[in-house]
């Protein structure tokens, strides 16, 4: 396993010109800080949200949403493999000298590649890309696109663990999508848990036979 911090000319450059806006706005601070801690919360709600406001009929949507879900886990797995048996790179706070960047919040001394925050929010994001409609779509990127530089804004990770991070968000989503089918059993058994995906004929005759 690598133990390094590979620091390099673009990731000095980029970092301290994102973290060198902190520390001068309370309320640009409380932004980024609420992106960069509460963003996979956040997600978790647009989620449920956009399950609910989906057409009741419409299970090929809601099972882009739980392809998206299950390319966020897939890639949170891909960045433990990473960085608990290939690489462990320190996080920037242990290497750059101290009163040299502003840390906004505090955070354990563990791996910085990859960014955990945005791997999971782009496996999110182009999971549901292209494949449902641009009210869910839209926002779950710029959420993505947020949380990235957040996570840079607040100190804790380098430009390139964040670029890295969507990059395994991207290539998890891309794997989850080949299982498309294979999820839809699954989202099939959810919807039906609230009557949806379920035609009015087909419930009445599902209620007629039980009862």
């Amino acid at each position: 396993m690598i133990h390094a911090a590979a620091v390099n000319p673009f990731d000095t450059h980029v970092y301290h010109m994102i973290n060198g806006l902190a520390g001068h706005s309370h309320l640009l601070d409380d932004i980024m800080i609420f992106f960069a801690k509460d963003a996979l919360e956040l997600y978790a709600c647009m989620f449920i949200a956009a399950w609910f406001a989906l057409p009741k009929r419409d299970i090929e949507q809601r099972n882009a949403l739980a392809v998206a879900g299950f390319s966020g886990i897939l890639a949170l797995v891909i960045n433990v493999i990473i960085s608990h048996f290939i690489w462990f790179r320190p996080r920037p706070f242990t290497v750059f000298p101290k009163g040299s960047f502003t840390q906004l919040i505090t955070h354990p001394a563990d791996a910085s590649f990859p960014s955990d925050h945005t791997s999971g929010s782009w496996g999110f994001a182009t999971g549901v890309m292209g494949r449902t409609p641009k009210w869910i779509s839209v926002p779950f990127t710029v959420l993505a696109i947020i949380v990235m530089i957040a996570r840079v804004f607040v100190g804790v990770h380098y430009p390139t663990d964040v670029l890295g991070g969507a990059v395994i968000g991207i290539i998890a989503s891309r794997v989850m999508w080949l299982f498309g089918r294979q999820v839809m059993p699954l989202t099939r058994l959810v919807a039906r848990l609230f009557g949806y995906g379920v035609k009015a004929g087909t419930a009445q005759h599902d209620t007629q036979h039980s009862a």
